[in-house]
């Protein structure tokens, strides 16, 4: 899964970028695409760990991305984040280095007007292909066409079509990518003393927005992890704004985790939420949806408090569920198939 961070210039987009995958450039090349992988904090994976003392423990994981600057129409800029999943729009909320005072609000509206008017002309482009070939007498999707007409008349009344998920995730429509529709995640980067929100309610009642002090956490990123337990205990900081954001992006592509335990490995696998057991097999091998049998499912929560699986058992948590059951964020699963 990944994530696409754009942004004005100088909405400090690269220290964001560095400061969530600890890859430091001094000079960042910004004509090349700069592609980082990072792992979800979730402190239940460190805790099944530490009780099964695996030879390798493995976090779930999510992708970002930061398009290469090019001196091309916009069109051709917004064309590589087409196949990001969520974007994370980082808005300078700092001044200096003769930068006039921020204006979120402002920002924000200018750079989601640009993925709208990406959108319109791509939707646009599409409709005009259709008529054609309707005039022409020729096949085409009427379940299409009517759904773009929906698009094009939210569009051009500058509504992103995140705001209307039943257009944006249409089965129909869905190689069509579109920007303006993909879930967004809004960060404010803030000045290194100030972690308040900005005085943007309209705003921050209809996006999703986080503040972060980038500067602050890129510093935090090039630390070890003791200097950095230190540094935020010094500044009763409870945990860096970078594991909220990866929790956040993980939450705003619609994931969730199940765990597989033992003494080989305890790995957390990533899911969308309401997956059915016998898809979930299916990340891990498919030959164990192709032979499967029953989940053998343990919540993580009933795992704590029995304090073993053994114990678990004999409390009547451990249970068998069939192909249909929906997986659940914290379940331990133990598949059992034939093939």
């Amino acid at each position: 899964m990944k994530l696409g961070i754009i942004g004005l210039p100088n909405s400090g987009k690269s220290i964001i970028f560095e400061a969530l995958t600890r890859n430091i450039q001094d000079v960042p090349n910004k004509s090349e695409n700069r592609i980082g992988t990072v792992r979800v904090p979730d402190e239940r994976v460190g805790i099944l760990s530490k009780m099964y003392n695996p030879k390798k423990t493995i976090y779930a994981q999510v992708e970002y991305f930061i398009p290469r600057k090019q001196e091309q129409k916009k069109q051709a800029i917004w064309n590589q984040v087409r196949d990001c999943d969520a974007l994370i729009h980082v808005i300078r909320n700092f001044t200096g280095n003769g930068l006039e005072d921020p204006t979120p609000e402002t920002d924000f509206m200018e750079l989601d007007q640009e993925l709208i008017i990406a959108d319109q002309v791509v939707v646009e482009k599409r409709l005009e292909t259709l008529d054609t070939e309707k005039k022409r007498g020729k096949k085409y999707s009427e379940e299409e066409y009517t759904l773009l007409k929906e698009c094009l008349s939210n569009l051009e009344n500058e509504t992103p079509l995140r705001k209307v998920p039943e257009l944006a995730k249409s089965p129909a429509l869905k190689g069509f990518t579109f920007l303006s529709g993909k879930p967004k995640l809004v960060l404010f980067n803030n000045e290194d003393t100030d972690g308040s929100m900005p005085q943007t309610k309209n705003l921050t009642d209809n996006e999703d927005c986080v503040v972060v002090r980038g500067k602050l956490e890129q510093e935090l990123a090039q630390m070890t992890d003791e200097e950095a337990q230190e540094f935020l205990s010094e500044f009763e900081i409870a945990e860096p704004a970078m594991d909220l954001v990866i929790k956040k992006s993980y939450d705003l592509l619609g994931l969730i985790s199940f765990f597989t335990v033992g003494e080989d490995e305890v790995r957390a696998w990533t899911i969308k939420k309401e997956t059915i057991a016998v898809d979930a097999a299916d990340v891990i091998h498919s030959d164990i949806k192709k032979g499967f049998i029953r989940a053998e499912v343990l919540f993580y929560d009933d795992l704590m408090s029995a304090h073993s699986y053994a114990e678990a058992r004999k409390a009547g948590t451990v249970r068998l569920e069939g192909k249909t059951y929906e997986v659940k964020n914290g379940d331990i699963i133990n598949f059992r198939f034939n093939v």
